[in-house]
């Protein structure tokens, strides 16, 4: 799983993102930065709603900004949630699991930060083992 030279850019738009979380039920601020195939950054935040299933996750609103300016794959990622030095660190939850998959390779890197820097680096397949994806419904 190579690294990206771009990671220092990812996680500074992560922070910057995770800043302008609306996380007023939860209090719990998640950002996440995406390195799309042209090389560009798109980031994403929380944003939570009173009806709770309606709100987003961070890496929801980012795979959102990438495909509504054209790209279609994700080169990395960086999701930064929780506070400075936690015991648990903030991996993406389940259902953007699977939406990074629709998105990323087996071995996309996932870089997960919490606001003093980086944590943990994992590839989707490790995250996501034996996923279900856009390969199984091809004809």
């Amino acid at each position: 799983m190579a690294d990206t030279a771009e990671l220092p850019q990812l996680i500074e738009a992560a922070r910057a993102a995770r800043e302008n979380a609306h996380a007023p039920y939860s209090k719990f601020k998640v950002g996440a930065a995406i390195l799309g195939e042209s090389g560009r950054i798109f980031a994403g935040c929380n944003v939570e709603n009173a009806a709770y299933p309606q709100g987003q996750c961070a890496e929801s609103s980012a795979i959102g900004a990438m495909v509504t300016a054209g790209d279609r794959r994700i080169r990395a990622i960086v999701v930064m949630g929780g506070e400075a030095g936690a015991e648990e660190i903030c991996t993406p939850c389940g259902g953007c699991r699977q939406r990074i998959r629709e998105f990323a390779t087996p071995d996309t890197p996932i870089h997960i930060c919490d606001p003093a820097g980086l944590r943990r680096t994992f590839s989707l397949e490790t995250l996501l083992p034996e996923s279900f994806g856009p390969t199984n419904l091809a004809f």
